[in-house]
């Protein structure tokens, strides 16, 4: 009898810490920890649309040929720095915007504006489906004349077809700032499938936007994703390296430093030693393809290593005897940026160690090959690995 209240003990300890870390995941109240963004890339554009709950317009923006990245925040008010317990109250002005980043060789502004409009209720004035208030209402934010004008015809192209049978009231506003929401807020959608996906069924969002896009439809306009434009075949063999007024915007200082003036970043604290992720490393300047996941291994150096690089001529070798030794630098074919050294004490098969510094490299992960313009490296994860 013992034993038996024993074990039952146990199931219902099991029980009880299993449920109290499912709903710390899923319901529990949101931490208020800042997010961590990355900088924008120098291949990408930025737009700013405001559409109801961020959570729901970052999904939605993430399904489209080349946006890079949708980033959840807050834009146009009058307070800086808001938190969302801030922007709640009404009181900042704030509306709850994604920040998309595209690549503009795929996808244009104005088809973003296209798409956005198919996935707001544009004739809503006073929030977005369930959302009420201010900070809910839509709104498309231009940083440029040219966007303005963009979204302006966009609007107008469905006002004159009287596509909702309702003036459209969605906001055209300059930009003038934009906060990035709490990490709790980032990629929600993915973090908290359970509760997001609740949040979305029973919101009224997906319900009113069939109903939209079945007048939208009537009057010939598409609900769906944007037709990608074709990637250009390698483009980096066309990159001509910019002046120094240039690089230095378009790089970050440490990247500047490591590049263009043959400096060395720390080992360990850098950003690929560690990265164990399938994909390539490309030039951080050029875009140009230089080592493989699949060549890559950890020496112990802090730097991340690889065997060779991904094909012959990608990289050009100089002597250096910086340090009172002669060492062989290595540099990319294309921007001359330099990576790093190569060592004989690598392992099989090559018996090399290209050591290389994470700021001159960007990583392109096998999942964005493709969109990215590098489909042609694929096979190089379908493949055994010599």
């Amino acid at each position: 009898m013992m034993k038996h209240s024993y074990f039952a003990i146990v199931l219902l300890v099991i029980v009880l810490v299993g449920g109290w870390i499912y709903y710390q995941r899923e319901f529990a109240i949101p931490k208020q920890t800042p997010a961590i963004i990355p900088p924008v890339g120098e291949s990408e554009a930025v737009a700013y649309f405001a559409g109801g709950c961020f959570w729901c317009m970052e999904a939605d923006f993430e399904k489209v040929p080349g946006v890079t990245a949708a980033i959840s925040g807050y834009a146009g008010g009058h307070v800086e720095k808001p938190a969302y317990a801030d922007v709640v109250t009404e009181t900042t002005g704030h509306r709850e915007t994604v920040e998309v980043r595209y690549d503009p060789s795929r996808v244009s502004y104005r088809q973003l504006v296209e798409y956005f409009f198919a996935h707001i209720d544009p004739v809503d004035s006073g929030g977005q489906f369930v959302d009420r208030g201010e900070s809910y209402t839509a709104a498309i934010f231009y940083k440029s004349e040219e966007e303005g004008h963009a979204a302006r015809a966009v609007m107008q192209e469905l006002a004159d077809k009287n596509v909702y049978g309702e003036p459209i009231v969605t906001a055209v506003l300059p930009f003038t700032n934009f906060y990035p929401a709490e990490e709790y807020h980032q990629d929600y959608h993915t973090k908290n499938p359970t509760r997001y996906s609740y949040y979305r069924a029973h919101s009224g969002r997906d319900d009113r936007l069939a109903e939209l896009c079945v007048l939208r439809a009537a009057k010939g306009f598409s609900c769906g994703l944007p037709v990608p434009t074709p990637v250009t075949a390698e483009p980096w063999k066309s990159f001509v390296k910019p002046d120094e007024a240039t690089l230095r915007a378009r790089l970050s200082p440490l990247a500047y430093k490591v590049t263009q003036e043959g400096g060395t970043e720390h080992p360990f604290d850098n950003a690929y030693a560690q990265n164990k992720e399938e994909g390539i490393y490309v030039d951080v300047l050029s875009g140009e393809p230089l080592f493989s996941s699949r060549d890559k291994y950890d020496s112990g150096t802090g730097w991340p290593s690889f065997v060779r690089t991904i094909a012959p001529g990608v990289t050009i070798l100089h002597k250096d005897n910086t340090l009172f030794t002669e060492r062989t630098e290595v540099k990319s074919a294309i921007a001359g940026s330099h990576l790093g050294h190569v060592f004989n004490d690598g392992p099989a098969p090559t018996g090399e160690r290209w050591c290389m510094n994470s700021a001159a490299l960007r990583f392109v992960p096998r999942a964005d090959l493709e969109k990215e313009g590098y489909g042609e490296y694929v096979k190089l994860f379908t493949t055994p690995a010599l």
